[in-house]
């Protein structure tokens, strides 16, 4: 361990295991089958929302790979549209770019041919780094 780190460092490549990943940093928020939380289009007190399902019923599908990728990296806040107050936390300390393409490959096996085939057209124009 890195003195003064409370994470493992990141996977090295060919490691890296998007479930493994998804299991152990994104399910304990968004639902071991990404089905998120409950109302999680009702803003909680705090004003920040529920985390949102990755599943067909949730919006992730709508979006890039590029923003999927940016979203995890430095956090929800730092995609958000003004007045909205995300409660995604940024991984780019304790994931490599690496993990966050496997975790983001996995959140895809989720969706079906639909979702996915709109979500790569969409990611035509907004690709991962």
């Amino acid at each position: 361990p890195v003195p003064g780190r409370s994470t493992p460092p990141p996977a090295a490549a060919g490691t890296v295991d998007g479930k493994v990943l998804y299991q152990t940093r994104c399910a304990s928020c968004h639902g071991v089958r990404g089905e998120g939380q409950p109302d999680w289009k009702s803003k909680k007190a705090d004003g920040t929302y529920p985390a949102p399902p990755h599943d067909p019923s949730g919006h992730t599908w709508h979006h890039a790979d590029g923003l999927l990728f940016r979203i995890v990296r430095e956090g929800g806040q730092a995609a958000a549209p003004a007045g909205f107050k995300s409660g995604m936390p940024a991984w780019k300390d304790t994931l490599a770019d690496i993990g966050i393409r496997a975790t983001l490959e996995y959140i895809k096996t989720f969706w079906g041919a639909t979702e996915r085939e709109f979500q790569s057209g969409v990611s035509q124009r907004d690709p991962y780094p």
